[in-house]
């Protein structure tokens, strides 16, 4: 385990990697950029793919689709992006993801660098999606691993929500070394799971109140 001076953003895009994440997508915007940016920064071999998409809605249904297949995934943006990804995410919260999926938004109270101000905890209540919240880099690179293992035992899509200052903010971390291989299972035809027909999502809005 080795010690690092790392800003937020840095944490969270390492905490990835030790969480043996497939995929990470997002488009960029402030305070999120440097996210994705350390994760290709950090992935020489390629292992990871990583890439910056058109959109939000966009990044978010390449994530979608790997973790259909069982990987690993994280989608970064900031958090006016995720209006524009909010047609996917709501569909998602009913769908359910098979491998771990984390949506960082990353909130600018203030705000410093957006055009609005905007808090996703109230998108987390609307969409009916768990939020993690840090309130360091230190927490944020733990719940990063943590926010992995609730998407999967709970078959949903999680939110992280870091501010302008736990991402900008420097601290440091205990990283661990190595990354653990996860072998993603495939995509397996379900239409009893991956179709939301109306009568799947009266089924999952109850499991989802639940």
């Amino acid at each position: 385990m080795a010690v690092q001076l790392l800003m937020g953003n840095e944490a969270i895009g390492l905490g990835a990697i030790n969480a043996g994440v497939s995929l990470v997508s997002g488009y960029p915007g402030t305070p999120s950029t440097e996210i994705l940016e350390t994760v290709a920064k950090n992935n020489p071999e390629g292992k990871i793919h990583v890439e910056w998409s058109v959109n939000e809605k966009a990044a978010l249904e390449v994530a979608a689709g790997a973790s259909y297949a069982g990987a690993r995934t994280m989608v970064t943006m900031k958090q006016v992006g995720l209006n524009v990804a909010s047609d996917p995410l709501m569909s998602l919260a009913y769908v359910g993801v098979k491998g771990g999926m984390v949506i960082v938004a990353a909130d600018d109270p203030g705000p410093i660098s957006s055009q609005t101000e905007q808090d996703t905890r109230h998108f987390g209540e609307f969409s009916k999606l768990p939020v993690f919240d840090p309130a360091s880099p230190e927490e944020a690179y733990e719940m990063v691993g943590e926010a992995f293992a609730y998407s999967e035992e709970y078959g949903t899509p999680v939110l992280l929500r870091p501010t302008t200052r736990v991402c900008h903010g420097c601290a440091v971390v205990k990283v661990k070394e190595g990354r653990p291989v996860c072998k993603p299972e495939g995509f397996i035809k379900d239409t009893g799971r991956w179709v939301i027909f109306p009568r799947l999502s009266y089924q999952n809005h109850k499991k989802i109140e639940e």
